[in-house]
Parts: structure tokens; sequence; C-alpha cells
């Protein structure tokens, strides 16, 4: 029988594993000050996305991820499954009228900010434990998963607090599967092949057929789609670098749009991240980039060197742009695509004072958007290195605080925290 709760050693050793996961498939959309023209702001550009069967039909895109792999489970072991995925909620702005209607607009200025219409990702997660015999003795696992239509709305304040337009957010309707399964290979050594596949089973169908825009499908599409699956007891056995003795079952495991790897911690072998990025067992994140990569840190969860891509397994040209590395304080500003912005030199004005690069600040992190973290820094002073503008126009401070002792590295390897313009204090005029 399949239960929806994990244990908290499941948790541990998920944890590692989902840095990864993060720093390969989420990084770079939304999750950093970026300008709406950067690459990895458009969810479309993302890998890992199942579309729905009506619009993939004869087109290069996938309904679907197959995933196989070895696994040696002992007696009684159980197998935790985690499916994680991005699904798009589409903003639309609007701007007030007189008559006290809306109308929508394609942008809507307001002082230092500019919103525009987008989308924007969410993370959803399907959970799941099964025992192993429930799997290699029964007729597998389906787990039937969905997500209904939302809508939410939210009023646009001016700097004197007048409401002048609000942002429509919208969630389609969503729904998908997931179908586990296993079968023990004939042989010397017991050895089970884990089957897991996932499908997106939406019924939305394109008023105009072939000819529907891929933006009309995104919203009904899983995007960055990838699973984490942990054995209680027992191992899994390394697609990439095998045994001898297990190398011909292994060629005969079948791994359609996305790859599995070992995962977690670095010599174990009971946690697999299988992504439609193919990458080296055990990936890690990169040393230059510590803390969780959708933090309010802001740090870049980049991958370690070393981890390969194959092209077989990789999703199309989408794949990583340059903003998927480190930010660097030597990096020159791309003046021919972000044309009238410049981080080192670029200014604000908060509080009637003019704040820049060097600028010294109070830290006043606000409660809605913000982790527990950040209210440890509640009242410390820290300095500015960059003013930055996100997709939706707002303007965001990366900072280091003082008094960090490791400020002059994270300083060098562009590992800043950010904060808007109204969680922050000038205490001094700009440097």
């Amino acid at each position: 029988m399949s239960v929806t709760a994990f244990a908290p050693e499941t948790e541990a050793r998920f944890a590692l594993a989902r840095q990864v996961a993060d720093a390969v498939l989420f990084e770079g959309y939304l999750l950093r000050p970026n300008r709406g023209g950067a690459a990895g702001n458009r969810l479309r550009s993302q890998v890992g996305v199942l579309v729905p069967p009506a619009w993939g039909a004869d087109r290069e895109e996938h309904d679907f991820q197959h995933t196989e792999c070895l696994m040696e489970p002992r007696a009684g072991a159980t197998l935790a499954v985690e499916l994680r995925f991005l699904r798009a909620r589409r903003r639309t702005v609007q701007r007030a009228c007189p008559d006290g209607a809306f109308e929508t607009v394609p942008e809507l200025r307001l002082g230092d900010r500019n919103l525009v219409p987008g989308d924007e990702g969410t993370e959803e997660r399907v959970e799941a434990v099964v025992t192993v015999d429930e799997l290699i003795h029964g007729e597998g696992v389906t787990l039937p998963f969905g997500r209904p239509a939302a809508e939410e709305s939210e009023p646009v304040l001016d700097d004197d607090g007048r409401p002048v337009g609000r942002t429509i957010s919208r969630h389609e309707e969503i729904s998908g599967v997931l179908r586990l399964s296993a079968h023990e290979l004939d042989g010397p050594c017991r050895v089970t092949r884990l089957t897991a596949v996932v499908e997106n089973t939406s019924t939305w169908t394109p008023v105009d057929g072939r000819a529907a825009d891929r933006d009309a499908a995104l919203p009904r599409c899983l995007v960055a789609t990838h699973l984490l699956m942990g054995l209680s007891a027992g191992s899994f056995l390394s697609m990439t670098d095998p045994p001898e003795w297990a190398r011909s079952a292994t060629a005969s495991c079948r791994n359609l749009h996305t790859w599995p790897v070992l995962a977690g911690e670095p010599g174990r072998a009971d946690v697999v991240l299988s992504s439609p990025i193919t990458l080296e067992d055990h990936p890690a994140v990169s040393p230059d980039s510590p803390g969780t990569p959708r933090g309010a840190s802001g740090t870049d969860g980049i991958l370690a060197p070393g981890g390969p891509v194959d092209a077989m397994h990789t999703a199309p040209a989408a794949g990583f742009p340059d903003e998927y590395g480190v930010m660097r304080p030597d990096t020159p500003w791309d003046t021919a695509t972000e044309a009238g912005f410049d981080p080192a030199h670029d200014r604000v004005v908060v509080a009637g004072r003019p704040v820049c690069a060097g600028s010294r600040v109070r830290l006043d992190p606000g409660l809605r958007r913000t982790d527990a973290q950040d209210q440890f820094l509640r009242g410390r002073t820290a300095k500015v290195e960059a003013v930055l503008h996100d997709v939706d126009g707002s303007v965001h401070l990366a900072v280091t605080v003082e008094d960090d002792p490791g400020a002059d590295i994270r300083r060098t390897q562009g590992s800043f925290l950010y904060f808007r313009t109204d969680e922050i204090t000038p205490v001094e005029d700009e440097a």
C-alpha cells in the first residue's frame, strides 16, 4: 500500500539531491534579479517540459518521461519517490480606469518600477512511499495527480498608496500520472529493474489545432520535470559506470527524455536523481555557490565542474545560457541586450536619498517574501554591491553584510544577498 509521508531520514537523504536539482532545473528562472529579456527568465526555455498530449502530437516535444535503472533492494525495503516540476502561472497587468473598470495593458509604470505581464513558475511535488514487494509482485503502482485552475488578483498601488491597477495571476488546470513498477532480472546475481514513468494527461486541446502558439500550451505543461527515488534498505547501481557483471543488464534499461544518476551523499548509492539533463554520478553544487540556489541569499546554485551533458538526453538547444554561471564583478554587463541598465553604476532613490554601489544601508526584511534566515539580519548594516532590475521592473539591491568575515570572498564570487528597496533604509549619503 502506498503512503505519502516521508520519514525524517528520507528527507535528509533527499535534501542534497534537491540542491542539485534546483541548480540544474530551477536556477535562472525568476530566482534571482534579472531583466525580463534574459533567457533564463523565459519559462519556455526550460528543460524537461512535458506537454499536453494533444499539443505534442506531431511535434518534437513529448508528453512523458521514461526512467529505468537497476537496484538491489534488501528484504522489506521501501521506495520513496518525489516527482517535482514547475507549473506556469500566467500574469497579466491591468490599469485602473476612471469608471472603476480595468484595462489590460502591456506595461504599467510606477515610479522606479515597470510592471509587465509574464509567466512565473511555482514548484509542485507529488510524493509517495511504496514497498518494493508491492512493485515486484503486484501490478505496479499508478499515482494520478492533478491541480485545479485558480486565479488571484492583487491590487497595484502607487507610491502614495493609491490604487492604480491590478495584476491577475492564473493557473490553468493540469493533470498527470506517475507509474511505478519493478521486475527481478534473471542471472547469477539478484538485481531488480525499476521503471518510473511520468505522463502529462491533460485533456486540453488547442482550438486552432496545429496553428496554436506554444504559449497557449505552456500553462498546461509540467516544466523542469524530474524524479528523486530513494531506497530505505539496499542500493542502486550506477547507470554511468556499472559493475562489470551488470553491464548487459544496464544496457537493456530504457531511458527516454531523462537520465538517472546516483545522487545524495558521496559514497552512498541509495538515492537516484532522474533528470532531463545528463549528469555524472553524485553531482554537487559548486563550492563557488554556497547556500541554496533559490534561497534569500541569492546565490547561484551551479554545478561543480565535471558533469557532462549528453545531447541524446538533453532538451533542445534551450539548455543553459551563460547567465547560469556565477555572476562575478569582473563580468561585463551586456549592454547590447540590457541597454540602459548597469548594476555597477545604476542608482535608485530610497527615502529621498540616492542609493548605488558603495552605499551603506540598514536591512529591514519584509515578512511576506522572505524566510526565517533573513530575519536574523534585521537591523544589520550592509554595503550595496549592485542595483539590479528584475523581470517585472522591480529594483533589487545586491548587498554584503558589514562585519561579515566572509564578505570579501562573497564579493569575489558574486554571492550576494538581495533585498527590495522597501526592505532597506539608507544610513548615509551614497559613497
